[in-house]
């Protein structure tokens, strides 16, 4: 376990889920994936959903202060979109990760996901895979 670790948003919309020694002592969110929250309740068309992914969203912005898309994460997203392009993904298609991906990177920082294939071919990123909580 790190100090201090990134969250992906899938591991955000999870955190209850995980036990305390699944994640780093001092969780911290990207800017990046606070605007992802934000689309989820402006997409759906399930009230009840819409009411979850807002109260969600709330809860995040009160409980974490988001790492910023800074000139350092500018730089280091340069460099991930040029490893992804070596490995044959496009960046664009994955632009939240590949800005979260950034962040992570620009503050020398681990990021835990339940999803690691969607970092795959980014050379500088400490991915820790998380073990999605619902048994599949």
């Amino acid at each position: 376990m790190h100090l201090v670790g990134v969250l992906d948003t899938n591991a955000v919309v999870l955190l209850e889920r995980f036990e305390p020694g699944e994640l780093p002592g001092t969780p911290v969110i990207t800017a990046v994936t606070l605007a992802e929250l934000s689309v989820g309740p402006l997409v759906t068309d399930d009230d009840r959903g819409r009411a979850a992914r807002q109260a969600r969203l709330q809860e995040v912005e009160v409980v974490f202060e988001p790492l910023p898309f800074d000139a350092a994460a500018a730089r280091a997203f340069g460099r991930v979109a040029a490893s992804l392009r070596r490995s044959g993904r496009k960046p664009a298609a994955r632009a939240f990760d590949a800005l979260i991906a950034a962040t992570a990177i620009a503050n020398a920082l681990p990021l835990y996901t339940c999803n690691p294939h969607d970092f795959q071919g980014i050379d500088e990123l400490e991915v820790v895979h998380l073990l999605h909580p619902d048994p599949r």
